[in-house]
């Protein structure tokens, strides 16, 4: 049974609530009828049934020894899991203002070692889940005032709690049940902003507390329900961020972070109540699952705009998006060999969410092939384009161009920024985020997103450090839109338009077009001006890892024995000069190894001005 009415205009179920929702907590009087059936259904059913059931588990060991990619993950969660043992058990150590870091270990901790009991049967992988769990629940709360802390929590106790139940003695289990009722689904019923919102806080806060409640099914099938219909109704809230082709306003770090716990809400509802409700149907959904490889250059390094860095790893939601919508293309850019990277050398520390894939996971057949377009048009509230010389080809020249506005979600004053790299070399380079805690324990408010508040005096943040233009030292208005206006493609020739006029105060027209060549071995980025001031200064700049030497209009960089020039070839030109490409601030962190090309022109006496640089590859 598939419910899948959407309104319009809320992007939510036609009969979303039944009734008023008591304090304005989304949570209904009472459950629509076909909700209330699946969860009393499952409720009858025994435990475990939270991503899969007692038949799911012993299938999935009947894989391990006959699957490469399977064996591989099954094997490195019993090595995970006996690391484990000599931990001790979590402690309720908050960091600033957050007790994020206590929970995502513990759901690292929790879902690898149960699953390890699950497949290998070791006592010790149980005593030691069952040790996580217990002093958790043992906590006064899960700090509810930073509810992230709360939804990853409660996603870990529902999971360990469904999986070992059968093997628990009672008194632990109603002890267990316990402490995720109250610190989870109890705190879940005041009014937060969460339940409503539109980022990646909707899909984590409403995908814990959901697992929590299915994991207690029984003791209260009504209440169950009501909570199940709340993240039902509220969920699409963020998902709509989604339309219409899959692009995701946050950039891929928080798409990552964001996709694995709505993912994770879509593998409950679907596996345990047996549907998704119509939510798998909402735009830009189904074709989401392309987003981290359409955002990811032949380096393996991603487009990292808003906060976040460019590094990619091996991510769980992609082997769901692969099995659900039947698309094992997109394994095979990345996420296969970065998997078999994860389980043989897991540099990128703690991967709590990977025991799930297991689930989801399939060999890849060999020469497969992506096949997703040289050029992407992202489209969507924070728009985006992609272009591309080759798929097949690793020297292949990839841009990516970013539209859309400050104010969106973990935004940057970075509108019309790019990234570009040749020859598996990142060329032009996004810094990234600021860690959140090192600003707020300066004081700073991180989060005002107001055009002069502290979140826009952080180099990383502001205009000054991104590669987009300047006028007079202006940094980019807060609600301004850059706009994707054309998008042209003949094969590996492309074209992309971006009008950013909205975001200067001192220009009436300020465009960029991003040209790349038919043979992949050169791009142009243009700029135009016009209704400046006369004689105002227009600075134009890119940062850089690159080792640089200037030579009148050129520039060439060189990187890992390969190089690149950088020439001007528009209508005025400035002198090249390299910065240190370090913040003026005490609060900036060191850019270690980065450095800031750039040049400035003066509007003519009509206040207008046009500049370009090409981008050649000279040595691979």
């Amino acid at each position: 049974m598939r419910a899948a009415c959407f309104a319009v205009a809320l992007g939510v179920c036609a009969t979303a609530v039944s009734a008023k929702p008591k304090a304005d907590n989304g949570i209904p009087a009472e459950a629509r009828p076909e909700i209330a059936r699946a969860v009393r259904d499952a409720a009858k059913r025994p435990h475990p049934r939270l991503f899969a059931d007692a038949d799911s588990f012993v299938a999935l060991k009947a894989r391990i020894g006959k699957e490469e990619l399977l064996t591989a993950g099954a094997e490195f969660i019993r090595r995970t899991a006996d690391s484990l043992l000599k931990t001790k058990p979590s402690e309720r150590i908050k960091v600033g203002k957050r007790l994020l870091g206590v929970s995502r270990t513990a759901l690292y901790r929790i879902n690898t070692l149960a699953l390890a009991y699950r497949l290998y049967g070791d006592k010790a992988h149980l005593d030691r889940a069952i040790a996580e769990m217990r002093a958790v629940c043992a906590f006064s709360d899960w700090n509810p005032s930073h509810f992230l802390d709360v939804g990853e929590m409660a996603l870990a106790v529902a999971t360990g709690y469904d999986w070992l139940y059968n093997d628990m003695p009672e008194n632990v289990r109603r002890e267990i049940a316990a402490g995720l009722r109250r610190c989870g689904l109890d705190a879940s019923r005041k009014p937060f902003w969460w339940i409503r919102a539109r980022n990646n806080w909707g899909q984590v806060c409403h995908a814990g507390i959901l697992a929590g409640a299915l994991a207690l099914a029984e003791e209260n099938p009504g209440d169950t329900a009501r909570l199940v219909q709340r993240c039902i109704d509220f969920l699409p809230l963020s998902m709509k961020a989604l339309a219409p082709n899959g692009n995701y306003l946050e950039g891929p770090v928080y798409w990552s972070y964001g996709m694995e716990f709505n993912v994770v809400a879509m593998a409950l509802l679907e596996g345990t109540l047996g549907s998704d409700f119509g939510l798998a149907s909402m735009p830009g959904f189904a074709e989401t699952g392309a987003y981290p490889d359409l955002v990811t250059g032949p380096s393996g390094m991603t487009f990292n705009y808003a906060d976040g860095s460019p590094q990619r790893g091996t991510c769980c939601v992609q082997w769901w998006f692969a099995k659900r919508f039947n698309r094992p293309g997109i394994l095979a850019h990345f996420e296969r060999d970065a998997f078999r990277r994860h389980v043989v050398n897991p540099k990128a520390g703690e991967n709590r969410m990977l025991p799930y894939a297991l689930f989801w996971m399939q060999d890849v057949p060999a020469g497969i092939k992506p096949g997703l377009p040289l050029v992407w048009d992202a489209k969507g509230s924070v728009p985006i384009t992609i272009q591309r010389s080759s798929w097949d080809d690793e020297k292949a020249l990839f841009v990516g161009l970013k539209g859309g506005s400050p104010s969106a979600p973990h935004a940057h004053m970075d509108c019309g920024s790019f990234v570009l790299e040749s020859g598996k070399v990142r060329w032009a380079v996004d810094i990234g985020a600021e860690r959140y805690h090192r600003i707020e324990s300066m004081g700073m408010n991180l989060w005002n997103g107001e055009q002069n508040s502290d979140r826009w005096k952080i180099f990383r943040l502001g205009t000054w450090s991104h590669n987009v233009p300047m006028i007079d030292g202006s940094q980019q208005l807060v609600k301004g839109f850059a706009k994707v206006v054309e998008v042209t493609c003949d094969g590996a020739a492309s074209a992309v338009t971006l009008d950013l006029s909205s975001l200067y105060t001192n220009a009436t027209s300020v465009v960029r077009r991003g040209e790349m060549a038919a043979d992949g071995r050169s791009y142009t980025i243009r700029d135009t001006f016009a209704g400046a001031r006369p004689g105002a200064k227009i600075r134009w700049a890119m940062m850089t890892c690159a080792a640089p030497t200037v030579d009148g209009d050129k520039v060439t960089l060189r990187q890992a024995g390969k190089s690149i020039a950088l020439v001007q070839c528009g209508v005025q030109k400035g002198k090249w000069t390299v910065g240190d490409g370090q913040g003026p601030n005490k609060w900036d962190s060191p850019n270690p190894g980065c450095r800031q090309l750039m040049f400035t022109v003066l509007a003519d006496a009509d206040g207008s001005a046009s500049v370009a640089v090409n981008f050649a590859v000279e040595k691979f």
